[in-house]
């Protein structure tokens, strides 16, 4: 495999077409705040599933949509796509036999594999983290001030009312900055926690936190939910005007942000799947119900796909 296959004059199969829907969805996700990751399928050399312009999807929650190739390719782009969206940057992937890579493009991440399609692709991953969603349930001067500065920062910005707020609105990548002053807070604090969100946090005074964390624990609140509660949100800076207050409340967001608090709730999900490596074609795969496997005595066997398996069997002369 050259690095002139990147161009080659194949023609755009099927899988181009069905592409677009993967791409949809991938605005779809954008909207809702979750971190994905979109493969593309930029060159093939058959015989293969896959073909160019072939599109999928991996989300921080684990989920797949999409084709980029068969049972082969997939475990290998479940596991990258993972350390892809752990480490926040495009990679370009060269799956197939060794002896057909040739001179691969600089930084690409070559990953032998045996299987018995023979083919090869070239599959170019990119992260794709959502802009961070805030939501501010108030009308106050802070409020509003708060909203125009996360806005500068070209975040997804949601000014309303208590009245018109409800755990629906939330993603549990959302932050919540509930500016009530006073006036129900504790309903809607009960509501965003529902949502489990990334972030609540609550503008009051220290003394005012502790008296609305006492009202939330009788109403049944879990403890580890109140001790996420930040109340007062913001960090502290002193006597401050509102102003301040909406400067102090944005820091400690980005500070999170920065620190990979929020990111680390996206991911752990994906970042916590276990993994095998196959006995034939000595890929990595993803353990999950659907795996191919194969018990003998009391180790268990796991494999890219059911050809693998098949031969495994056979060698060791099991069913």
């Amino acid at each position: 495999m050259s690095s002139s296959g990147l161009v080659g004059s194949e023609p755009v199969g099927q899988g181009a077409v069905e592409g677009w829907g993967v791409l949809e969805r991938a605005t779809e996700l954008a909207r809702s705040g979750e971190a994905f990751v979109l493969a593309t399928v930029v060159w093939r050399e058959g015989p293969t599933s896959g073909q160019r312009g072939s599109r999928a999807i991996y989300t921080a929650a684990g989920e797949m949509y999409g084709w980029i190739g068969g049972a082969c390719a997939e475990p290998v782009f479940v596991r990258e796509a993972i350390a892809t969206l752990e480490a926040g940057t495009p990679r370009l992937l060269a799956l197939g036999a060794s002896d057909r890579f040739g001179d691969l493009p600089q930084g690409t991440t070559a990953v032998p594999m045996s299987c018995q399609s023979e083919g090869a692709l070239q599959i170019y991953l990119e992260p794709v983290v959502a802009a961070p969603h805030l939501v501010i349930v108030g009308s106050s001067p802070m409020a509003t001030t708060l909203s125009v500065l996360a806005a500068q920062l070209d975040w997804r910005v949601e000014l309303i009312d208590r009245a018109e707020f409800s755990e629906g609105l939330l993603t549990p990548q959302s932050m919540v900055v509930v500016a009530t002053q006073g006036h129900g807070d504790e309903d809607v604090l009960t509501a965003a926690f529902k949502a489990d969100p990334a972030y609540v946090g609550l503008v009051s005074s220290a003394r005012r936190g502790r008296s609305v964390r006492a009202l939330l624990a009788d109403q049944g609140v879990e403890e580890t939910q109140l001790g996420a509660l930040r109340a007062p949100a913001g960090l502290d800076l002193g006597s401050t005007s509102h102003k301040e207050v909406a400067v102090s409340i944005l820091a400690e967001l980005v500070q999170l942000r920065a620190q990979g608090v929020f990111a680390a709730t996206a991911s752990a999900q994906a970042s916590a799947m276990p993994a095998a490596v196959d006995p034939v074609c000595g890929m990595t795969v993803q353990i999950d119900p659907a795996t191919p496997s194969l018990e003998i005595g009391d180790e268990v066997f796991y494999f890219c796909c059911a050809g693998c398996r098949t031969t495994f069997a056979r060698e060791r002369g099991v069913a």
